[in-house]
């Protein structure tokens, strides 16, 4: 019992030091200079995020506004169980995918990839470091909203597989089977590009 105790002052103690947590604390009060710090402190990741999944600079800037709102109408439900960077992104993907939904964009259907198992590493990884930063961004932008999602969240955010997991809400087995279904989408995309210039 007294471990127990133990691990539940220690995890507010870190939950306490954690300046973020601090920030969402303020915000939760109503202080809007706090939103104001959070947003300045993620504004650049999270729009990185967002025009990568949206494709979209103008749908990208209102989606993190609807972001913010509700980060400001739900701070007090942030847990602590992932780290705020990851529920930011959380909320960020799901009113990027409400929008467009309202939107009636049409979203790559994802149940394929869900069921796929993550191969062996291939060399996708050297293809991928010695093609252009313009190239690779355009190829980027050709893909599947869900490979877009993966390889923005791993290389643009540098999330692990569990923060990935966490923020879009699914198992740490399956962001590992869509990243390298991405990179395999997008190695592929990249091949034939080549192809073509030949």
């Amino acid at each position: 019992m007294r471990n127990a105790a133990a691990r539940e002052v220690t995890w507010v103690n870190e939950r306490v030091a954690d300046p973020d947590q601090s920030i969402l604390d303020r915000i939760a009060r109503g202080d809007r200079d706090a939103l104001a710090a959070l947003y300045a402190r993620y504004q650049a990741p999270l729009f990185r995020y967002l025009v990568q999944i949206t494709g979209d600079h103008g749908l990208a800037e209102e989606v993190l506004q609807d972001t913010l709102v509700a980060v400001w109408k739900g701070a007090a439900s942030f847990e602590g169980r992932s780290t705020v960077q990851t529920w930011l992104i959380g909320i960020a993907r799901r009113q990027a995918h409400n929008n467009q939904r309202r939107r009636a964009v049409p979203l790559a259907d994802a149940s394929e990839l869900d069921v796929l198992a993550a191969g062996e590493p291939e060399p996708e990884d050297a293809a991928l470091a010695s093609v252009e930063r313009e190239e690779l961004a355009a190829a980027i932008g050709c893909l599947a909203t869900v490979h877009r999602e993966a390889l923005v969240l791993a290389f643009v955010n540098g999330l692990s597989y569990r923060e990935m997991a966490a923020a879009l809400g699914i198992p740490e087995g399956t962001v590992k089977s869509r990243l390298s279904n991405a990179k395999r989408a997008l190695r592929d995309l990249l091949d034939a590009s080549e192809e073509v210039e030949r």
